[in-house]
């Protein structure tokens, strides 16, 4: 948990992730589209990335991947990203964490 928590603020934009997860691709895909840069952590390409995987179920993560904190808050999985950039909210809030400027 601890990993997750103090990685999760490090960047306007973080993405806990798995590189052969098709989801989270789509979601990695959508930022760089928005012009955002995030950091990336491949939870199946680092040594505690189960435990990473483990913390973010504990944090209401469901599934564990992809998981998006935005300004270092849990935004959420692919639908919660998804809702806020069909109803517009998406790039408000990008634009108040520092990710985008536009």
């Amino acid at each position: 948990m601890d990993r997750v928590t103090k990685l999760a603020p490090q960047k306007a934009v973080v993405i806990f992730s798995k590189s052969s997860c098709c989801m989270c691709h789509t979601i990695k895909r959508l930022f760089y589209e928005l012009g955002v840069s995030p950091a990336i952590y491949e939870l199946d390409e680092e040594s505690k990335g189960r435990e990473m995987e483990w913390a973010l179920m504990r944090l209401g993560c469901s599934p564990s991947v992809p998981a998006v904190f935005i300004g270092g808050k849990l935004v959420g999985s692919t639908n919660e990203v998804m809702t806020l950039h069909l109803n517009g909210s998406l790039i408000p809030m990008l634009k108040d964490a520092g990710a985008i400027w536009l």
